[in-house]
């Protein structure tokens, strides 16, 4: 893998810690902006969701930018959006001007998760497309453990402490707006949308230096075949794209049915269940943070060697066993096993769906449907991700915490059955192949 991959490559998936960064570093302000606005139990509830609604609203239409304007374009205007937020948190004068910083931010949060993983996808060589694109989800974890270091070592600042946390982000937002400026475009949009084969073929050329003109041109001519289809083929909601527009909905639907954000979001809320107090139950939810870590590191690495599907079946196992374990503690109130099966249910989800989703999503698609499909994958993720959040309190209440459990667990015995009998394997395999794989060919003139 040249250097060179490597460095655009990461660069684009600094876009994630952003997002993850983003998402978090609000948790240390929350109850200072309720109690220096004099918010409501509503008004604070939108505020704080604010940016979640932004990213939904940008996941879907984040397909959109990436093929008018191109993936390098949105990457860099995504870094402007998080200034623009970072800046507007950090300087808000009222709950609006918070609201509105926050909404923008995750305009940006949701198109960064549809550009950055297909922008890696469509640089990386087949062999290290995997691990590249699952960088992406590394970065979404670690810009979470900093955001939460972050927090803690401004927490002292003094009485403006909040606008510091939420300020900083703006920080490695412009370090990655600057970065962006020296990555190139991708050859498939390039070719493929944007019809400039001279600049296609520079950039295929910086990919692979070690290649013949003849190759050079071979590959571009495949692309550029995988690529031009007929008008009536054009559409997306077409029965032709029938099995990616299936398995983008799935991995994004079981990737949220698995209980990840609940568990993410109200990890406190959980361990009190089981009877550890308050200050015991944050501690234990810093444990979260550190195992997802290490086990994405872990799925990273493994990604490229055994495989999508397999790491999918990994972690349906780990699933449906930290699962179904943690129910039966709730049932026969042997609580004292709650942590262990949490942190294993993390590592499953590090390992499998969470690093896998972003990079299988942006292989399935052809070419010229990559970014339409990227966006649907996204806010199919964001509006579960959404819904769950918003009804899992409720349903702790109305329902014994091991029904609840439960739930999650028949949700990943049905994501197995789905790994099984469904999900192809594209390790390995180039994106214009794998249009072929799925039965994704050019419709007859």
């Amino acid at each position: 893998m040249k250097s060179r991959i490597f460095f655009w490559s990461i660069t684009s998936a600094l876009a994630g810690f952003l997002f993850g960064f983003d998402t978090v570093v609000i948790s240390g302000a929350e109850q200072k902006i309720q109690s220096l606005w004099g918010l409501s139990a509503g008004m604070h509830g939108l505020a704080m969701g604010s940016a979640l609604y932004g990213t939904v609203l940008g996941s879907l239409l984040g397909g959109w930018p990436t093929d008018r304007f191109g993936r390098r374009a949105t990457l860099l205007w995504i870094g402007v959006l998080y200034i623009i937020s970072a800046v507007g948190c950090g300087y808000a004068w009222d709950v609006s001007s918070f609201i509105a910083a926050r909404f923008i931010g995750g305009l940006g949060i949701g198109i960064s998760t549809v550009a950055a993983p297909l922008y890696i996808s469509e640089i990386a060589p087949p062999a290290y497309r995997g691990r590249l694109a699952g960088m992406f989800q590394f970065n979404i974890v670690f810009g979470i453990v900093i955001a939460f270091l972050s927090n803690y070592l401004l927490k002292g600042v003094g009485e403006n402490a909040w606008r510091w946390m939420l300020g900083v982000a703006a920080f490695p937002s412009l370090l990655y707006t600057v970065l962006c400026f020296g990555i190139p475009e991708s050859p498939r949009w390039l070719l493929g949308r944007k019809g400039d084969r001279a600049k296609g073929l520079e950039v295929l050329r910086l990919i692979e230096p070690e290649a013949s003109p003849a190759q050079i041109e071979a590959e571009a001519n495949a692309i550029v075949a995988a690529s031009t289809e007929r008008a009536t083929a054009a559409r997306f909601w077409t029965w032709r794209l029938r099995r990616p527009i299936a398995l983008a909905f799935f991995i994004a639907f079981f990737n949220q049915l698995s209980g990840i954000n609940a568990i993410l979001y109200f990890a406190p809320r959980i361990f009190e269940l089981t009877g550890l107090g308050a200050s015991a139950a944050l501690l234990q939810s810093v444990g979260i943070g550190v195992t997802n870590l290490i086990f994405t590191f872990v799925g990273l690495w493994l990604i490229d060697r055994l495989g999508r599907r397999t790491l999918l079946f990994i972690g349906s196992f780990g699933y449906i066993l930290s699962l179904g374990l943690v129910a039966w503690a709730f049932f026969t109130e042997h609580f004292g096993i709650v942590p262990a099966c949490i942190f294993s249910f993390i590592a499953a989800h590090a390992v499998g769906q969470g690093a896998v989703i972003w990079v299988f999503i942006s292989e399935i698609f052809p070419n010229r449907h990559r970014a339409e499909g990227q966006a649907f994958g996204s806010f199919t993720h964001w509006i579960f991700a959404a819904l769950l959040t918003t009804f899992f309190p409720k349903m702790v209440t109305a329902f014994p915490p091991g029904y609840v459990f439960l739930f999650f667990c028949f949700m990943m015995v049905l994501q197995l059955v789905w790994v099984q009998f469904m999900v192809p394997e594209t390790k390995g395999v180039s994106l214009e192949q794998m249009q072929k794989r799925l039965g994704i060919e050019e419709e007859p003139a």
